[in-house]
């Protein structure tokens, strides 16, 4: 099943008075379940893209299908509505709020996604779990290491089991031992959970846990 799409996307930007074309007919799909990583160099237009397929940005021209869901560049107030309803987003500075323990983390996500009181409360008892952090629910960010911080926002992104998880550099901010175990749990959740997992990132690793790698090279895919 598919949870993302996305045909001949192009973003164009203005710099003064000259126009930018950040991304070239850009298209792919993931599938449910899905692990793809997406390499290229910096200015190479990924951070653009990903941004799209989030429903952060709209496309100058094109088409991106999440979960269903065409988006509609002229209807930019729906963007917010399926970012909640199928989209959970891992970045590389992780993004905790840092008076929340991990647990409430979870919870705070599952409550800008609609679920509140008893079901919102068991589902973030659930979730460290899933990501090994059943020890260190109550704890703040500020006592966790960088590895476990990476693991509740993997948490909190699944919280709701979304379509497609997004991830940009997951393991910049990581040592290459708590990485390689962070991108093992990333595939292992995506599988499980059936969420499509879409990793942006310059790290070799990922392509170790990858179904599919592509790369993107001034705008366009080319792989």
């Amino acid at each position: 099943m598919q949870a993302l799409a996305a045909e001949e996307v192009t973003k164009r930007f203005r710099e003064g008075c000259d126009p930018v074309d950040v991304l070239r007919g850009v298209s792919l799909s993931l599938e449910r379940g899905e692990v793809v990583a997406l390499e290229g160099p910096s200015g190479s237009g990924k951070t653009t893209l990903l941004s799209i397929l989030g429903c952060i940005l709209t496309p100058t021209s094109g088409r991106v299908v999440v979960d269903g869901e065409a988006v509609d560049p002229a209807r930019t107030e729906r963007l917010p509505a399926i970012r909640r309803r199928a989209i959970g987003f891992v970045f590389q500075q992780y993004n905790l709020f840092p008076a929340l323990t991990a647990a409430e983390n979870v919870e705070f996500a599952l409550n800008i996604r609609g679920v509140r009181g008893p079901g919102a409360r068991t589902e973030a008892t659930r979730a460290p779990d899933a990501v090994g952090m059943t020890d260190r629910a109550g704890f703040l960010p500020r006592d966790l290491s960088g590895g476990q911080k990476q693991r509740v926002a993997i948490a909190r992104a699944l919280a709701g089991r979304p379509a497609v998880l997004l991830a940009d550099e997951p393991t910049a901010n990581l040592d290459s031992r708590t990485g390689s175990r962070v991108l093992e749990l990333f595939r292992e959740l995506a599988k499980r959970e059936g969420s499509g997992l879409l990793l942006v990132t310059h790290d070799p690793s990922v392509r170790t846990i990858a179904d599919r790698v592509l790369a993107i090279r001034d705008g366009r895919l080319t792989a």
